[in-house]
């Protein structure tokens, strides 16, 4: 971390004295409350939190806390009375070490949990079973009819194991253009989605081949993510149109896997990277694995509370940040099993508070401002997902909202970005909030990465309601672009879902303050208007915006 100079702590007490004054973009700049933002991550990201895992002492100790802030904050229970919503998931825990066994080649091979692959189900059954599974390397693994795009034309994988991927076609496109927007990850890019179109195909099973580039993220990311207790929505089939293991590869497993049947990863990726690429069979390998699962339902709980509007209290802004993480992820007999998830995201779930108090210190506005904290991010942005099903205040009532996971603590920066700019009408709220505090936008950084897809605005966007999801940019004050690229890598090598994701008291927050006052005026410009921002011609979004406001 950079250590403060004198010049970010003058910035910092210049956000704690609140006297600054901004010509749009929410009016005068608030006062972020500092000390309360450092205290409240910092105890989320505490050992005694445990990782706030759902369903734990944690996520306990999590919900008492955050009610506690809220009221504190200024806030009113947010759910009829409750600060609660109660959200129904199911926990499913592989017993052992499941291994990945393949035949069918002059030696059989063999992965090992963790170090060659991992494996879930999303079956809630206690055992489940995969036995001589044809193996089948389907490309990207995409159904696209609209972009003119089958991985799975002509074939039939019901029953089989199909390999896949990581990311869209031409993700390592230099530019935006191609069909899939180039290297800007779309959502057939991401993991979730091959699984559910597997699924839809009839697979027994299927495994993502890992790949740092392209993924985002290092294989750490993926073990620490898809071992221990695993957290899914509770459904009426238990499960049971899903396919029976879902898994990743290590590149080196993957390579060892195709080169069994004669293959190069290689020569296959860039074979699949190919309109009209179709499927390859890999000559006679079958795949077996058993799955022994321990099976819990868990009552989870999003947080949420409300400052009530005042000529418009039946309109609603949002606020959203996850304040789950992973829990003890590590094996026994390790120094440190606990992800502690400080910036991911106990920064963002304090920044609710935080910007909650300085709402309500402002004085209540026009419409009402929910604030809404989110379980089971990191289990496939299940709280956010269950929510916009089941909606506490109407979604077509939702003028729209900011997302918040991870504050910036890299120290401040010239710029900021918006992850998917371009599709919406807050884009401008976005601009004059940036004015308003000297940001100039950039492009996104990484949209490669598919941060749009990764978290919990995405949910509410798929239900039609505008969200702004945006960071600080990379272009630090102290070493500009170099040092906020360095920065960011370090952290997704060395910290991201990782123990070492620790409370830092030497952290320069002076680039967060500065993300919260650019949060604040979008939230307070919004708040304050009777617009109701829409997306913008052509998007996905905006059909399902538009049915939801007929009448309203």
């Amino acid at each position: 971390m950079t250590t403060r100079s004198a010049l970010a702590l003058l910035a910092a007490a210049g956000v704690l004295a609140g006297c600054a004054t901004a010509p749009s973009g929410g009016g005068t700049a608030p006062q972020i409350p500092l000390q309360m933002l450092q205290r409240v991550t910092e105890q989320l990201s505490s050992d005694a939190f445990e990782g706030r895992a759902p369903g734990t002492a944690g996520e306990e100790r999590t919900a008492e806390l955050l009610a506690r802030e809220f009221e504190r904050a200024g806030l009113q229970p947010g759910n009829n009375g409750s600060w609660y919503q109660e959200v129904p998931l199911v926990e499913i825990s592989a017993r052992g070490s499941p291994q990945l066994r393949v035949t069918g080649s002059d030696q059989p091979l063999a992965f090992d949990y963790r170090t060659d692959m991992v494996a879930a189900s999303y079956r809630v059954q206690p055992r489940v079973e995969v036995a001589n599974s044809e193996i089948v390397f389907v490309g990207y693994g995409i159904n696209a009819p609209e972009r003119g795009w089958n991985d799975y034309e002509g074939l039939d994988v019901r029953g089989k194991t199909v390999i896949i991927l990581v990311n869209d076609p031409d993700w390592s496109a230099p530019t935006l253009d191609g069909p899939f927007n180039g290297r800007a990850m779309t959502y057939y890019g991401r993991w979730t989605y091959k699984y559910e179109e597997a699924a839809r195909q009839g697979a027994a099973a299927a495994f993502i081949v890992h790949d740092d580039a392209p993924a985002a993220y290092g294989w750490n990311v993926v073990e620490n993510s898809w071992t221990g207790p695993q957290l899914y929505m509770q459904s009426a089939s238990a499960g049971a149109d899903q396919t029976a293991a879902n898994g990743w590869l290590t590149n080196d497993a993957a390579r060892r896997l195709l080169a069994a049947a004669g293959q190069d990863l290689d020569a296959l990726t860039r074979a699949a990277q190919q309109r009209g690429f179709r499927a390859v069979p890999l000559a006679g390998l079958r795949a077996s694995i058993t799955l022994e699962n321990d099976i819990r339902t868990a009552q989870s709980r999003n947080i949420v509370g409300i400052l009530p509007g005042t000529t418009r209290p039946d309109e609603y802004v949002l606020y959203t940040a996850h304040w789950d993480h992973l829990g003890i992820c590590r094996e026994e007999g390790q120094e440190d099993r606990i992800c502690n998830g400080a910036i991911d995201n106990a920064t963002g779930t304090a920044a609710l508070v935080a910007l909650a108090q300085a709402h309500a210190r402002a004085g209540r506005p026009d419409r009402s401002i929910v604030f809404l904290a989110v379980t089971a991010e990191e289990s496939g942005l299940l709280g956010s997902a269950y929510y916009a099903a089941n909606p506490i205040y109407p979604l077509a009532r939702t003028a729209g909202g900011i997302n918040i996971d991870s504050l910036s603590m890299q120290g401040d920066a010239r710029d900021f970005s918006a992850v998917g700019a371009g599709k919406s009408e807050l884009d401008a709220y976005l601009q004059r909030a940036a004015a308003a505090e000297n940001l100039s936008l950039t492009p996104e950084p990484s949209p490669q990465a598919g941060y749009y897809y990764r978290s919990d605005h995405f949910s509410m966007a798929k239900q039609g309601v505008p969200m702004v999801y945006a960071k600080l940019g990379p272009d630090l004050i102290e070493g500009g672009r170099a040092a906020g690229d360095a920065w960011a890598a370090d952290y997704r090598a060395n910290r991201y879902h990782g123990p070492a994701d620790e409370y830092d008291p030497d952290w320069d927050w002076t680039g967060a303050l500065r993300e919260l006052r650019v949060f604040y005026r979008i939230g307070r410009e919004l708040a304050e208007s009777s617009d109701w921002p829409n997306w913008n011609e052509g998007d996905e979004f905006r059909a399902i915006r538009d049915r939801s406001r007929v009448g309203q």
